[in-house]
């Protein structure tokens, strides 16, 4: 299994006492996502379902319509690095943290509005793009109309924080679960970037052949940005729950998709942003 902690030297100080300790922190690495030996994007991460990660970016980013366009997705054999200078080489002949992903068809990059090989940090999830219009993706609304008791939603802070083993150890993870309709977590996926996260539960459902998810909820440990609400949007999953605010596009794009967006779910209180018609009391 890939390293996602690792322990340094701090000094902690409690009024004007120094003390010398160990702290584990969250591991952050780039990881390069090939499409068919051509590199997309390099996005940082922490290391881990790399596959999922992958599967997921392509999926939520419109370029793959289902699992059925993957055709393999494997770590790198070949080392690619002779042209790279030192300081990249410390981390690109590291074999894991390049991912290969072998499509049916061919695929198009610029066509689809995407700059090769662009780099993305922890907390950008629109980086690579061409155009601003290009980001806005075309997507239906959503359909589904199922009703969630309030109580169900209570429940969901607390599952989450209890399946997020490595941010117990470092303090330092976004994470990302997917629940279904009585409020139990099937999926639970931490990574230093919010949206890596979401990436990660959709691309485990996407592999395990789990979409449409229309009856299920999705809760990230942050905010809620726009980002997240499109890639709950293609995953069509018909609730975000997050942990603090949503910024003003994540409503508007949450208002139009027809998707309830919750925020500032702190025990057994939240803010409904939009379509709160899902969410009764009886």
């Amino acid at each position: 299994m890939q390293q996602q902690t690792c322990t340094k030297q701090v000094t902690r100080w409690h009024q004007s006492e120094p003390t010398c300790t160990e702290d584990e922190l969250v591991v952050e690495e780039p990881l390069e996502i090939r499409v068919g030996e051509q590199s997309l994007i390099v996005v940082m991460r922490t290391p881990g379902h790399d596959f999922e990660l992958a599967a997921g970016f392509l999926y939520t980013e419109s370029l793959i319509k289902s699992v059925d366009d993957i055709e393999i997705i494997a770590y790198c054999e070949d080392d690619n690095t002779t042209t790279r200078t030192d300081e990249q080489n410390d981390f690109s002949t590291n074999m894991q943290n390049i991912v290969n992903v072998h499509l049916v068809h061919e695929l198009d990059l610029e066509e689809q509005g995407w700059q090769r090989n662009f780099h993305a940090n922890a907390s950008c999830g629109l980086c690579g793009k061409m155009t601003i219009e290009s980001v806005k993706h075309q997507v239906d609304p959503i359909g589904a109309m199922f009703q969630l008791n309030q109580s169900v939603f209570y429940k969901l802070n607390d599952r989450l924080r209890a399946a997020q083993s490595v941010f117990e150890k470092t303090g330092g993870l976004h994470a990302a679960g997917l629940f279904d309709e009585d409020g139990e977590l099937l999926i639970v996926r931490e990574d230093i970037g919010r949206h890596n996260a979401v990436d990660k539960v959709i691309g485990q459902a996407l592999l395990s052949e789990m979409l449409p998810l229309e009856k299920h909820i999705l809760m990230v440990s942050g905010r809620a940005s726009f980002e997240i609400v499109q890639k709950a949007l293609f995953a069509r999953i018909p609730i975000i729950v997050a942990v603090s605010a949503a910024s003003t596009l994540a409503v508007d794009l949450a208002e139009e998709g027809n998707l309830t967006l919750v925020g500032f779910m702190r025990g057994e209180r939240m803010a409904v942003y939009s379509h709160p018609d899902r969410i009764h009391n009886e």
